[in-house]
């Protein structure tokens, strides 16, 4: 990861994805809640894999992230392992709050990975 990503990322709540329509081919930008781990970022659609920018994820894997005026562009990958799954679930409850990711996030059934290398 480099420097400015990481700096980019210091003290964050929210990020901007940016991903390719699997209909339009158009970009899509939302912002969503991430944790990171080692040279990763961790994403949890909110409806879990209804999620439609987890669709185009599975579609076309390469997304952009940004915050704080810094930009990466890399690829996705999409978690099904409900281990993992999990694991990325308590790390959102650790830094946001379990009450929160309860609140807003009603279906865990998969996450995503994001390499920031």
């Amino acid at each position: 990861m480099t420097k400015a990503v990481r700096d980019a990322l210091e003290g964050v709540s929210e990020i901007e994805l940016t991903v390719t329509g699997r209909k339009t081919g158009r970009q899509i930008t939302h912002p969503v809640w991430f944790v990171q781990e080692e040279e990763s970022a961790f994403l949890v659609p909110v409806t879990g894999s209804d999620s439609d920018w987890y669709k185009n994820v599975r579609q076309t894997p390469m997304v952009q992230l940004a915050a704080n005026g810094t930009a990466v562009s890399t690829t996705a990958t999409p978690i099904t392992d409900a281990d993992r799954v999990n694991h990325v679930v308590e790390m959102f409850r650790e830094k946001y709050g379990s009450d929160q990711v309860d609140q807003h996030y009603p279906k865990h059934d998969v996450a995503v990975q994001v390499s920031l290398t």
